[in-house]
Order: structure tokens, then sequence, then C-alpha cells
């Protein structure tokens, strides 16, 4: 999991870099910056909570929602402002859900360390 944390991180930056300077003008003519920039803010803050759970063994569920609340949350995210295709705002919603399950998981599973 701390290969998979590093792996979000390091996509999440880039991604971020990305919009802010080749994008830029792009995403502010679709009117789209807020969407990307929340992609971004979603998809960082989830990789450093899977960094901090990587030594957490019984996290499965939490650690296994988060991954893929942040490639279906940002993910879409990431394509509608890009595209603005906002028909992908209907896709959002399941990533949304699925990093609130991934917290709420937390709550109830035990904490042993790895």
């Amino acid at each position: 999991m701390i290969k998979m944390s590093g792996i979000f991180g390091a996509i999440a930056i880039m991604i971020g870099a990305f919009g802010a300077h080749a994008l830029k003008s792009h995403l502010q003519s679709l009117g789209t910056t807020a969407i990307f920039e929340t992609a971004v803010l979603y998809h960082l803050a989830h990789a450093v909570a899977l960094l901090a759970l990587s030594n957490i063994s019984n996290a499965t569920v939490t650690k296994w929602c988060w991954a893929c609340g942040i490639i279906v949350f940002s993910g879409s995210l990431y394509i509608m402002a890009v595209t603005n295709a906002r028909w992908l705002g209907a896709i959002t919603p399941i990533g949304g859900l699925l990093l609130i399950v991934g917290w709420l998981a937390l709550c109830f599973q035990g904490h042993k360390k790895a």
C-alpha cells in the first residue's frame, strides 16, 4: 500500500501541475478550473491518507475503497474538467460514496499494525 500511495501521490502532483500550467487557459475557457482543483485536492488528500494506513493490516476495506474512490471520483472530475462533459457528474458521486464508505469502514476496523 505504500507503493500505491506513492503512485497516487505522484500522479496527483503531476496532474495538478499540468492543470495549473499547460491546461490553465483551457480550463479557464471552459469555466472548469474549480472542478479540476477539487479533483486534485481529493486525489492528493486520499493518497496521503492511504500512506497513513499503510502499516495497518486490517484496514483493507478502507484502503481499497479509497483507491477506487480516487480513480472514480477524481478521474471523472478530471475528464469532466478537460472535456466539459457534464454527464460525468452522474458518475462522480459513486467515487464520492466509495471515499465515504472507506472513512466509515475505518471506524469499524480494528487497529492492528502490519
